[in-house]
């Protein structure tokens, strides 16, 4: 044995401990936020699925009954994808929302703020997260509609099933990161669920084909992201959409870049969030 002290490395002042990307820092976030929601699953993934659940029993009983079709599908094959996506939408965007602002109005907004992540981590993690709960909730509402009587959820492009269902997904967890830094209390990050989300992702072509609508509200509905992630996502279990393709998928990543570039501005500038 030798009684020789060992030498500690210590890194020069000024030289980086961690010299490019913090996936252990990053990992460790994303678990946290992942055990977050998933503590609360029956709140957090199967009650959003049951409540998509009750929108097609609710529609398939009151419009499918006489056997009404739309764009040559039974009306509940035509809307089970768009409810599959809605609800991974809107979960998504309630996991993200959540994230910040909990720690601003808890006062642990510091434990987000001091460890050594840069913003484009922090922002992969919380993003990360909140897609992840968006896929839970995907795969549970589809696993129990591949039972449901008279619905036919099996994928014909999945190529395209996975980019719409990813982009929109991460769409509306940026968008839930920008609420969460900007709102101050639970009724701001309320507002923009009731008056943002709620109404673009009923009025999404979720229901019905915008084809069948007049001219000036199809303008209006080809305004709407959410519009390009339904028919997208549709195409890809039933290969037919009322909107172009390739145009939607590039529309969605514009979309995305612009909202990652905007959270990632905020983010760094401390915008509400170290102020």
């Amino acid at each position: 044995m030798s009684d020789q002290p060992k030498k500690i490395m210590i890194s020069p002042p000024g030289e980086p401990v961690i010299p490019f990307f913090n996936w252990g820092g990053m990992r460790a976030l994303y678990v946290k936020e992942v055990k977050r929601f998933f503590k609360v699953q029956l709140q957090t993934i199967w009650a959003p699925a049951i409540t998509t659940l009750l929108y097609l029993m609710i529609f398939t009983l009151a419009l499918g009954s006489a056997g009404r079709q739309v764009m040559g599908y039974p009306l509940a094959t035509f809307i089970a994808p768009g409810l599959i996506m809605m609800g991974m939408m809107q979960n998504a965007f309630a996991n993200a929302s959540f994230s910040l602002l909990i720690g601003k109005i808890q006062g642990t907004i510091v434990d987000y703020l001091m460890p050594p992540l840069s913003t484009g981590e922090v922002l992969a993690a919380l993003v990360g997260a909140a897609v992840t709960r968006a896929i839970l909730v995907g795969i549970a509402v589809w696993l129990a509609m591949l039972l449901w009587p008279g619905v036919h959820v099996v994928p014909l492009h999945p190529v395209a099933m996975v980019w719409f269902g990813f982009m929109g997904s991460m769409m509306l967890s940026l968008l839930g990161v920008f609420t969460s830094i900007w709102a101050e209390k639970f009724d701001h990050a309320a507002a923009v669920t009731n008056f943002v989300v709620a109404p673009l992702s009923l009025l999404s072509g979720t229901f019905y084909s915008v084809d069948s609508l007049h001219s000036g509200f199809q303008a209006v509905s080809h305004a709407n992201p959410f519009f390009y992630v339904i028919s997208g996502f549709r195409y890809g279990f039933l290969g037919i959409a009322d909107s172009p393709i390739m145009v939607g998928a590039i529309a969605l990543l514009v979309v995305n870049v612009l909202l990652y570039a905007l959270c990632y501005a905020v983010l760094d500038r401390g915008w509400k969030v170290k102020s």
